[in-house]
């Protein structure tokens, strides 16, 4: 048997082991983060893929919606970081206007990063899908002011697009 000061010598070695895997590694259903606070690319599920095929959405298609359904044209708005629930403003493929869209907004860059997971229709249950909310001009760019963990945004609404993956 080993002496007692080397067993607990290996013992941290293997805790500190396993403690730096475990947070290197990203969470299953997490996305893993760059150092400015913004998401690292993400693969489109396979079931969105397949959804999408489906309804006829390609990439590229997009149309208008309202960041925040409780916040609909407001200016500013005001956004936390976390999940975020918006609404279409017109139709994106099949998707009807009044469509929730159901995603993730990340704050920590200089302007805020929007994907979607989820299309709620009006008349149907949810579908994946894979989105991301982008705007020309700078409008998804945060304004001065705006808290750790939040965006205050000039504008409410963004254009919304489809995507095969996020980068």
């Amino acid at each position: 048997m080993a002496p007692p000061h080397v067993i607990r010598s290996c013992s941290l070695l293997l805790l500190g082991l396993l403690t730096s895997c475990a947070t290197s590694a990203p969470i299953p259903g997490q996305v893993a983060m760059r150092s400015d606070g913004t998401p690292e690319p993400e693969a489109c599920p396979e079931e969105a893929l397949k959804a999408m095929r489906l309804l006829g959405l390609r990439v590229s298609d997009g149309a208008t919606l309202e960041l925040d359904v409780n916040q609909a044209d407001t200016n500013p708005v005001y956004l936390r970081e976390g999940p975020i629930e918006s609404e279409l403003n017109n139709s994106l493929g099949p998707l009807e206007p009044g469509t929730l869209m159901y995603g993730r907004i990340w704050t920590g860059g200089q302007q805020v990063v929007i994907r979607y997971y989820e299309a709620k229709p009006p008349d149907r249950e949810r579908l994946p899908l894979c989105a991301v909310a982008r705007t020309a001009k700078g409008q998804l760019r945060k304004m001065k002011g705006s808290k750790p963990g939040m965006a205050t945004l000039e504008f409410s609404g963004s254009g919304v697009f489809i995507v095969d993956g996020f980068r």
